[in-house]
């Protein structure tokens, strides 16, 4: 064979390889969002089992800890839950099979897909402590997703919203999620904050919730998406606390501080970003 023709088939098995990959990606994605959807009906209590809210014994309720968001709050699930859905049909198309994008972020997505229903799962089988470095490792996760979204730009309006908006309400609710579990396992485990009170550890948590929040804002160069499921999260623990059995004025006030916070950085930050090609193209 001459050095053309190891060449043609050298790029043809590199073809064909990518190829493969490609759609192993865009398969592994699909079947990661279907078991995430059943481990989601799993965990509302539709299929027989108990809600996450009163599973493991009640720890994760919305009186439970002084930052557990009031029950409403879990309703934001249903539109994490229908965008990664759409992502998955959206990655799945021919069109996309190789947008470098996609290669990328599928895998990443894939696995906060599983690793959310293995969350539930602990959780539904009174694995409490089991639910701590599963939702920690989901956040890892989902932050290498969100800079991914951040280094790649999207193809178009669909491709913002389903891929970029999914990913950053996804990150949003889990960092919420991820400090409320935290406290339900000590609080569980008779953890009764070096005698500081519950007043004054839900104000820290929730000033660090509020500084997480910032922190996005910043790095996402005033992401939106963020802002809104984080935002919607800390406005449920400021109700919880405020009308539900365990109030808490001082952590509702902390709540609603770091709301305004965290909103008032993003839109800053998204009118400078804004402004930055006009203030370019001007010089």
């Amino acid at each position: 064979m001459t050095t053309d023709g190891v060449a043609k088939s050298a790029t043809r098995n590199t073809t064909t390889s990518t190829g493969h990959n490609d759609t192993l990606r865009q398969v592994i994605v699909v079947v990661s969002a279907v078991l995430a959807i059943i481990g989601g009906f799993v965990g509302s209590g539709a299929a027989g089992g108990q809600a996450v809210q009163v599973a493991s014994g009640g720890a994760l309720a919305a009186d439970a800890t002084p930052i557990a968001p009031g029950g409403p709050a879990f309703s934001i699930w249903s539109v994490i839950y229908l965008g990664l859905v759409a992502y998955a049909i959206w990655q799945a198309l021919p069109g996309q099979r190789t947008i470098e994008r996609h290669r990328r972020l599928g895998y990443w997505v894939a696995a906060s897909l599983l690793l959310n229903a293995a969350w539930i799962l602990s959780v539904q089988f009174d694995l409490l402590p089991l639910s701590v470095p599963v939702i920690a490792l989901l956040l890892v996760v989902l932050v290498r997703a969100f800079f991914i979204t951040l280094a790649t730009r999207p193809e178009n309006l669909v491709d913002t919203v389903v891929t970029d908006g999914t990913v950053g309400l996804y990150l949003g609710w889990v960092c919420v999620a991820t400090a409320a579990n935290i406290a339900a396992v000590l609080a569980d485990a008779g953890f009764r904050g070096f005698g500081l009170g519950l007043d004054t550890w839900g104000v820290v948590i929730v000033a660090v919730a509020g500084a997480v929040g910032v922190a996005l804002a910043l790095r996402g160069r005033g992401r939106i998406a963020p802002t809104l499921s984080l935002s919607w999260g800390l406005s449920w623990v400021a109700v919880a606390r405020l009308s539900g059995d365990l109030e808490s004025t001082p952590t509702a006030v902390a709540a609603i501080v770091a709301v305004i916070a965290v909103v008032v950085a993003t839109i800053v930050l998204r009118l400078r970003e804004r402004r930055s090609p006009e203030l370019s193209a001007r010089r």
